[in-house]
């Protein structure tokens, strides 16, 4: 898969763009299902599957107070992006003067000319332009003019409702991983260096490997069943993510404890995928109570993931 910034480094013309657009924060089932859309059809004309999104997030510019926090890091997008067959991603920095452009320049300068479609295809909910003014409508009378088709992949459900970045940001932050995976079609994960901590996971007989805490979005404070990514190979862990309340810790921590694992990772980059959240964060009246209540949280996560051999298993 090829990745661009600007369509000026486009070097000849692509063969039957299809091409989608969006932000694809999470890259969930309902984006999933866009890039399927788009590789099919780039398929049956013999043509190239194109994705445009976004850097940074549009929100950040037009209303930072709105602007979420994101649930896949850039790295993590593209390689999200590339597992599910596409060509080319034009990653476009999102700016003031990108964000100006009235609905029919857009089409017509970056969609028909920049890029050459000949297949659009968009979700049920796309708007695009200045202030978000065009509509499926209003591209679909373009795509009339300028030559290109234009697709509309209609909602994806999970548990009776439809998929969207707000509903599984929401989910993520109330700690229902359980939903907010299913919604994703795997576990949800960030991405983190392995920094020192305050050493007390291995004073306590259960080291630690602490993130650096990162941009993209915590899930609710508590312990949860984990599988790190590191060098291509997978490993089973407990993590905490909370203030430690034990010790009156007031700086939130994340803190993954890996099992049977002796190797140092300090100054590496992990990735921590969530499987199950096991409880809640919780005051102990003692350094022996919490310990007692880590060693029933590992064998629960032992015998949890122990059950999965699939490592990004989905429960």
């Amino acid at each position: 898969m090829d990745v661009i910034r600007n369509l000026r480094e486009l070097v000849a013309p692509l063969p039957f763009p299809v091409v989608t657009i969006g932000n694809y924060d999470g890259v969930h089932l309902g984006h999933q299902e866009i890039f399927r859309r788009v590789r099919a059809r780039a398929d049956a004309e013999g043509g190239t599957a194109v994705v445009v999104t976004f850097d940074p997030h549009p929100l950040k510019l037009v209303a930072p107070e709105r602007c979420p926090q994101i649930m896949v890091t850039c790295e993590q997008k593209m390689r999200l992006i590339e597992a599910h067959g596409i060509d080319l991603v034009v990653c476009q920095p999102f700016t003031r003067e990108f964000a100006a452009q009235p609905p029919p320049r857009f089409a017509r300068d970056y969609l028909a000319r920049g890029l050459g479609a000949r297949w659009v295809v968009v979700g049920y909910d796309y708007s695009f332009g200045r202030g978000r003014e065009g509509t499926i409508d209003s591209l679909r009378e373009l795509g009339l003019e300028l030559g290109f088709e234009l697709e509309v992949v209609p909602p994806v459900e999970v548990e009776g409702e439809i998929v969207s970045s707000t509903r599984v940001r929401q989910l993520i932050t109330a700690g229902d991983l359980r939903t907010a995976n299913r919604c994703l079609g795997r576990p949800y994960s960030i991405a983190g260096e392995v920094i020192h901590g305050e050493h007390r996971g291995r004073t306590l007989g259960f080291p630690t490997a602490n993130i650096r805490s990162t941009d993209e979005l915590l899930p609710a404070r508590g312990v949860y069943a984990i599988r790190v990514a590191w060098h291509g190979r997978f490993f089973d862990g407990v993590l905490n993510l909370g203030v430690n309340p034990t010790f009156d810790q007031r700086e939130v921590t994340i803190e993954p404890h890996l099992f049977d694992f002796h190797e140092d990772l300090y100054g590496q980059t992990i990735e921590v995928y969530f499987i199950k959240r096991l409880r809640d964060e919780m005051r102990f009246p003692s350094a022996a109570a919490l310990v007692a209540q880590i060693e029933l949280d590992v064998a629960a996560a032992r015998a949890l993931l122990a059950a999965c051999p699939n490592p990004l298993t989905v429960l």
